[in-house]
C-alpha cells in the first residue's frame, strides 16, 4: 500500500520526498526511467522526512532486524534500525560478503529457479531472482538472523517485486519472520497491490515522470 492510502494523505512530507526525485531517462538501458534518490538523500530535511515516516511506522511493531538490500537499500536501513533500536543486516550481491564462495551457475544468468544453497565455510546463502532489465543474486551470511526474529526489509524501490521476494527467502530460510517490505518508491504496477509473497508492502510515493 502507498502511505497516503494509509493515513498520510496531504502529508507535505510526501509531496516533499516525491520533488526532491529526478528522473535519469535510458538508465541503465534504453527504455528505462531511472528514479535517482541522490537528490533526495542530498537534502537532508528531506532525506530526514524519508526516515522519520519509517521510523513512525515501525518503531513499536517490535521489530529486531531491519535488513537492506544492496545497493541503495543501504541507504535507508541502516538509519531506521537505529531509530528503532533493530540490528542492520546487509543483504549483498555475489561475491561481496566475507568467506562467500562462487558457484558457476547452469547459464551465463542466474535463473530463479537455480537458488544456490552455498553450504560453505563462509556459512552463506544464496537466491536468485528477476529483474525488470536482468537477472541478479542476493547473499546473506548464515546465523545474520536467529529463529524467530521479526524483521522489516528495507529497498529504494519495488518494480516487480522480484528483488523483495528473493530477500523474504532468504530471511524466512533462516527462521526470520518477515513483518513488511517497506521501499521509498513503488512503480504504478503495484499500485494497490498491499501484499508481496504473502507479506506486507509499503510504499511512501509513486516514480517521478
Amino acid at each position: 500500500m502507498f502511505a497516503a492510502e494509509n493515513g498520510l494523505r496531504g502529508d507535505p512530507r510526501l509531496k516533499a520526498i516525491s520533488d526532491a526525485l529526478s528522473v535519469v531517462p535510458n538508465f541503465p538501458k534504453p527504455g528505462i526511467m531511472f528514479q535517482d534518490i541522490t537528490t533526495l538523500v542530498s537534502n537532508h530535511k528531506v532525506f530526514k522526512h524519508t526516515v522519520d515516516i519509517f521510523v513512525d511506522r515501525y518503531r513499536d511493531m517490535g521489530i529486531s532486524v531491519v535488513a537492506g538490500v544492496e545497493a541503495r537499500g543501504f541507504i535507508f536501513a541502516p538509519p531506521i534500525a537505529l531509530a528503532i533500536g533493530a540490528k542492520f543486516i546487509p543483504l549483498r550481491k555475489p561475491g561481496k560478503l566475507p568467506g562467500s564462495i562462487q558457484m558457476q551457475p547452469k547459464s551465463q544468468f542466474y535463473q530463479v529457479d537455480e537458488i544456490m544453497n552455498l553450504c560453505c565455510p563462509g556459512e552463506v546463502i544464496s537466491e536468485a531472482y528477476e529483474l525488470e532489465y536482468g537477472n541478479d543474486c542476493l547473499e546473506m551470511h548464515v546465523g545474520a538472523v536467529e529463529q524467530g526474529e521479526r524483521a522489516l526489509i528495507i529497498d529504494d524501490l519495488v518494480a516487480t517485486g522480484g528483488t523483495l521476494s528473493a530477500a523474504i527467502r532468504l530471511l524466512e530460510r533462516e527462521g526470520a519472520e518477515v513483518v513488511e517490505c517497506a521501499c521509498v518508491i513503488g512503480l504504478p504496477e503495484v499500485k494497490g497491490r498491499r501484499l508481496l509473497d504473502g507479506k506486507p508492502l509499503y510504499v511512501l510515493v509513486e516514480p517521478r515522470q
